[in-house]
């Protein structure tokens, strides 16, 4: 069963929609009660793409590190979203605290309410 603070692989689109590429997402709320959608974030591990004051990192340090399923230091790319089919949801990896998926939530509402970043 799915739920909010997953990690897991998709196929994430490319921002001019011309590919995607497998690789895991962060599953950050359900967008719809009526079909099986989800908004996500990308995740990678190219963590010096992070936006400063906005994107997530997660390093090896962290508490919730190893129960994320993730391989590296990685990113959670608030500034990268879409909303994915369920069935598009390969398999999940692992999860973050719900302490840090709170954080990422409200980041992001701060940011649409154009509070921050």
């Amino acid at each position: 069963m799915k739920r909010a603070g997953q990690i897991v692989l998709t196929p994430f689109p490319h921002t001019d929609l011309s590919g995607a590429k497998l690789r895991p997402v962060l599953l950050l709320r359900q967008a719809s009660t009526r079909f099986d959608d989800w908004l996500v974030c990308m995740v990678s591990s190219q963590v010096q793409q992070a936006e400063a004051g906005f994107d997530e990192i997660i390093t090896s340090n962290d508490a919730d590190f190893s129960a994320s399923g993730l391989k590296a230091s990685s990113v959670l790319r608030l500034s990268r979203l879409t909303v994915l089919d369920g069935a598009l949801l390969i398999g999940s990896i692992g999860a973050i605290e719900d302490e840090r998926l709170l954080q990422v939530r409200q980041r992001l509402a701060d940011w649409i309410a154009g509070r921050s970043a």
